[in-house]
């Protein structure tokens, strides 16, 4: 009974008219209600961050007003980049360290030419629509001035991550190989050596191995997905993966193949290190296995506790296989954890996580590649290779921490 009760009470028509109605004035009821609430909202001033009326997007994206990573300007042909405001590996183009030798030339793509000439068969000239008709390839690496080690602060405790080693950067760099091209021209086999030359008022010329071509070396058109900044070689910069900034030649236009090094007298005497046993270091093209701890770093204040001392380590031969972390100003060293992905000749991000107790106390990072090299101390590098030129000076540096929680440069890690 209740069963067919319910049944005739869902299906009376009377009912249902009944439960219509009832439906419909409360729904105008509730949509009066609800206009009076959305109407009583919109008059009360909003003070959550997060309903805030937003702007339209610009045709150039911007950083949060926020955040306000800058490189410092050395001079009018240096800059340095932040590398303790940033994260994962890759620097923002706009935040590249830059290294001029007669200003930013603006090249007009549209007139652009590469040439390839000397030891070759088919002497060659590219425009920049040539070169992007060959297939592409993209490799992130790392560029690092080879003065990359804050020759001009040392004796400063004031010191930053972004004034020790902010001459290095990385980037994601799209373009063609060079032994592609080489292919293209047919070098001859004696050709051991090429000279390459930039579109700036410097003129400025490097002479390379031709197997650096035959390995790594790529002609860059893109950086980070976009074309190349004008500091940064536009339209055109030779790329030579884990070798001394100098001589990736930006805005380059001739390359010219010979069997001898094309010597400058700027690479015969400022790239030239004396030796303590009256030799000359001399083709020192690789950046060797180096490491900076970012975080704590001056001027960051910290609190006794836990905490995860962090940096960056890199090198020109190859994969960064380990890096050591002391406490104890080198007296005891522990392994860090690598952070993903380890790449060859490339940033590679460590931590290691450590219990402060609120005493003295100064840290420091050393890396090894995977040739076996370990970075090295101050004081073993200066036995090894005298004090020479100021170049390659890829020493261990440490932060001092004092009892407060203040961090300085701890000067001592370099006399």
């Amino acid at each position: 009974m209740s069963e067919n009760k319910k049944t005739r009470t869902l299906t009376d028509s009377s009912d249902a008219g009944i439960s219509r109605r009832r439906f419909l004035s409360r729904t105008a009821t509730g949509a009066a209600g609800a206009a009076v609430f959305h109407k009583t909202l919109a008059d009360v001033p909003q003070t959550d961050p997060t309903k805030q009326q937003g702007v339209p997007p610009t045709a150039l994206g911007e950083r949060s007003p926020f955040e306000k990573p800058e490189r410092k300007v050395i001079s009018n042909i240096l800059s340095t980049t932040p590398l303790q405001d940033l994260y994962g590996t890759i620097t923002p183009s706009d935040l590249h360290f830059e290294r001029h030798h007669g200003g930013i030339p603006l090249i007009d793509p549209d007139n652009y030419k590469l040439i390839i000439h000397g030891m070759v068969e088919r002497p060659l000239k590219f425009s920049l629509d040539d070169l992007k008709r060959f297939p592409a390839i993209t490799q992130s690496c790392f560029i690092e001035c080879s003065g990359n080690n804050g020759e001009y602060y040392l004796a400063d405790r004031k010191n930053t991550p972004q004034s020790l080693r902010g001459l290095t950067s990385q980037s994601e760099w799209t373009g063609v190989k060079l032994s592609t091209l080489f292919r293209e021209a047919r070098i001859n086999s004696n050709a051991t050596w090429f000279l390459a030359e930039g579109n700036d008022a410097a003129v400025m010329t490097r002479s390379i191995p031709v197997a650096k071509a035959w390995d790594d070396a790529m002609i860059a058109y893109a950086q980070n997905g976009e074309p190349l900044r004008p500091a940064q070689g536009y339209p055109v910069r030779l790329l030579l993966p884990g070798w001394e900034g100098n001589i990736s030649i930006k805005w380059l236009r001739r390359l010219e193949l010979g069997k001898q090094p094309f010597m400058t007298r700027e690479e015969t005497s400022k790239y030239s290190e004396p030796l303590p046993d009256g030799r000359i270091r001399q083709f020192s093209f690789e950046m060797e296995a180096n490491s900076v701890i970012t975080s704590p770093a001056y001027p960051e204040k910290i609190e006794p506790g836990w905490l995860e001392i962090r940096g960056l380590a890199w090198s020109g031969s190859g994969k960064i296989v380990k890096v050591e972390v002391s406490t104890d100003a080198g007296q005891n060293w522990s392994v860090a954890e690598l952070q993903g992905p380890v790449l060859v000749k490339s940033h590679t991000r460590f931590r290691y996580l450590w219990n402060w107790q609120g005493k003295p106390a100064v840290i420091m990072s050393r890396a090894m590649d995977q040739t076996g090299y370990i970075q090295p101390t101050h004081e073993a590098l200066r036995d090894k290779r005298g004090l020479g030129a100021p170049y390659h000076l890829n020493t261990i540096v440490g932060w001092d921490i004092r009892p407060d929680g203040s961090v300085y440069f701890d000067v001592k890690s370099w006399v």
